[in-house]
């Protein structure tokens, strides 16, 4: 008898095997070229961070020879131009014409706006590599949205929830006078329980923050939050430095001081706080990994950008693994979903909205080598948290 039950389990696994063997084979024969459409701002004062998210997306599709989940990849980069109507325009043409299965990328929130209805309402899986504006991660979010960023307003809800553990009471913020930076000063007000001495908001694009460091010296508050992106964070921290407050005054920010910026504010830098959702200096082996071929492949220090980049196509691979294809959308979503991956972050997974549940660090500018400077992550503010929209998504 036992003799007998063993060649019926043999004959059982021979048959599954073939079976295994035979999907394989099908699959072989009626699998396509995987086209990814990546969007990104490349060109203008703003390039640099489209440069590091498409360098960090193509590490991840270049460590797979070319071939995503083992599907052959073509991957259509376009640039923006940050210009909404333009990027739309872009994005029509990738689904209509390229035929693209997947769309990747966008840097500002003002395009992301724009190109998300469009996409989605075509069925075009979307995974967003940085822009997670409110509307999106909330009441308009949809099930072919994914995020491998985080919602806007979780690096400034970390600064103010980093400035109420340390005890500040009066903070001073400094903002361009636009929306979202004016966004950006709420997030932080929603996690400090202390008070906002005074907000200042000078003319998007001016540089000369002399009467504003003024006002701060005569206020003397507990510290600065500063939202200052691109240029105009350079010039605020160059004049920081030289402005007699360093030293005297905490210097907090979001989206100010980081790797694409750093190379043009070196040892101004140094000392200065920013929160963030990864650092180089993660301890975890998928990020030592990134880490040394991103700096080895394009000889310049990733960022954020970077790493929210190669994540989208590490999710991307092992997605693929799981389906076989993209021939299946709706196991290509749930795929996605199961986020099975390891993120150069550390943990990862997620939420009902389909952005990220995960930890958000304190990161400060240090000095590596006399030519290198890099944020380091020196305390975990944030432990697998969610973003505030999530609860006005129905999808």
């Amino acid at each position: 008898m036992r003799q007998q039950i063993s060649r019926i389990l043999l004959k059982a696994a021979g048959a599954s095997a073939a079976l295994a063997l035979a999907c394989q084979t099908a699959f072989a024969q009626e699998a396509k070229d995987l086209k990814i459409g990546l969007m990104a701002t490349l060109s203008g004062p703003a390039a640099a961070y489209g440069e590091h998210m498409r360098d960090g997306f193509m590490l991840a599709v270049n460590q797979s020879n070319g071939a995503l989940g083992g599907v052959p990849t073509n991957v259509i980069v376009v640039d923006d131009k940050l210009d909404p109507d333009y990027a739309v325009e872009q994005a029509t043409k990738l689904i209509e014409q390229n035929g693209i299965d997947v769309l990747v990328g966008v840097n500002f929130s003002r395009v992301m706006l724009a190109v998300h209805d469009p996409v989605v309402r075509a069925k075009i899986p979307f995974i967003g590599t940085h822009s997670g504006p409110a509307p999106i991660a909330g009441r308009n979010c949809n099930r072919y949205f994914f995020s491998t960023a985080s919602q806007d307003d979780q690096v400034h809800e970390t600064m103010g929830r980093y400035a109420s553990l340390k005890g500040y009471q009066q903070v001073v913020t400094l903002a361009p006078d636009y929306e979202a930076a004016r966004d950006a000063v709420a997030a932080f007000r929603r996690h400090f329980k202390g008070q906002i001495a005074r907000e200042i908001f000078p003319k998007l694009g001016d540089t000369d923050f002399s009467d504003d460091f003024e006002q701060i010296a005569e206020i003397e508050p507990d510290a600065i939050f500063a939202y200052m992106p691109g240029g105009m964070g350079v010039e605020l921290v160059n004049q920081f430095h030289t402005s007699g407050l360093k030293g005297l005054v905490p210097f907090l920010s979001s989206r100010t001081v980081n790797a694409v910026t750093l190379p043009y504010t070196s040892e101004m830098a140094e000392g200065l706080f920013s929160a963030t959702l990864w650092a180089p200096n993660l301890d975890n082996p998928a990020n030592k990994r990134f880490v040394r071929e991103f700096s080895r492949t394009y000889d310049y220090a990733p960022s954020v950008y970077a790493a929210q980049g190669y994540d989208a196509a590490k999710l991307i691979h092992f997605a693929l693994e799981l389906t076989g294809g993209v021939k299946d959308k709706e196991a290509l979503l749930s795929a996605i979903s199961a986020a099975p991956f390891e993120s150069v972050r550390g943990d990862f997974r997620f939420n009902s909205n389909q952005f990220p549940i995960q930890d958000f660090y304190l990161v400060e500018g240090v000095r590596r080598t006399s030519k290198l400077y890099e944020m380091e992550a020196i305390a975990r503010v944030f432990d697998d948290v969610g973003d505030a929209f999530s609860g006005s998504c129905r999808i």
